[in-house]
């Protein structure tokens, strides 16, 4: 079935940054690799010096200190290289969203010419939705659902090998590239809530106040959407009884 799909290219994208606010925080490790289905073209990576303090809760999470990233290069000197290897192909990643917007950010606030917002970009977390057969869809859980080697620390490179052999699992039910637009061109309804306090419940089981509270949040299309569908479907149902403080767990 991949077949259909082994000439297309895609560049799989990953930042380790100081925080989660691409217009904030900076980037201090980039990875990118070109690729196939069935190989490898070309790939990049490299620790980027920030320029700014790397907060202790940040680096409990990568686990790149200051010293690490002590005399690398700035973004300045990584972005050129990062986005001739990005290109205009397809971007893949998880959550990917952040990185394109925080590579582009970097870009413009650099002055260097950057595209690349209007690339076409798979999210695997989105197409691990539209899956549905993963306890949950964390890149890592994915990895131990397809039997993935670990690639070790949470590093950009060791993220992208994995996410490469995540996106060869999640795309196999497709026969061309353009049927995983097709399939994601739509929101995805989720049955479980991916955050907050009741995260992991099924939605249907939230209480009714705090759906009507988040659902007029700034979150992704895909939960929004699985938010508004479940108070329709309970207005139509009349199970509104379910009201509660939505900060009472908080």
């Amino acid at each position: 079935m991949m077949s259909l799909m082994n000439n297309d290219q895609f560049v799989c994208i990953d930042c380790e940054t100081t925080g989660l606010d691409p217009k904030q925080d900076r980037i201090i490790e980039v990875a990118v690799v070109r690729f196939s289905l069935s190989e490898v073209f070309d790939q990049y990576e490299s620790l980027v010096d920030p320029n700014c303090i790397i907060p202790e809760s940040s680096i409990a999470i990568h686990h790149i200190s200051q010293d690490m990233v002590a005399g690398k290069p700035s973004i300045v000197a990584v972005l050129p290289h990062l986005l001739q290897i990005i290109g205009k192909h397809i971007i893949v990643g998880h959550g990917v969203g952040f990185d394109i917007d925080v590579i582009a950010t970097a870009a413009e606030r650099a002055g260097i010419p950057c595209t690349l917002r209007h690339n076409l970009y798979l999210d695997t977390l989105r197409m691990a939705r539209l899956y549905g057969d993963s306890p949950t869809n964390s890149l890592d859980q994915l990895r131990r659902h397809f039997n993935v080697e670990n690639e070790g620390a949470h590093r950009a490179m060791s993220d992208v090998i994995v996410n490469i052999e995540v996106f060869k699992h999640l795309s196999r039910r497709y026969k061309t590239t353009q049927h995983i637009f097709d399939a994601l061109s739509r929101p995805v309804l989720l049955k479980t809530m991916p955050l907050g306090p009741h995260k992991g419940r099924l939605l249907k089981e939230v209480p009714v106040e705090y759906l009507r509270w988040a659902a007029n949040k700034d979150f992704d299309q895909d939960l929004l959407f699985s938010l508004r569908s479940e108070l329709k479907r309970r207005k139509s149902g009349n199970l509104f009884t379910q009201a509660g403080n939505p900060f009472a767990e908080l």
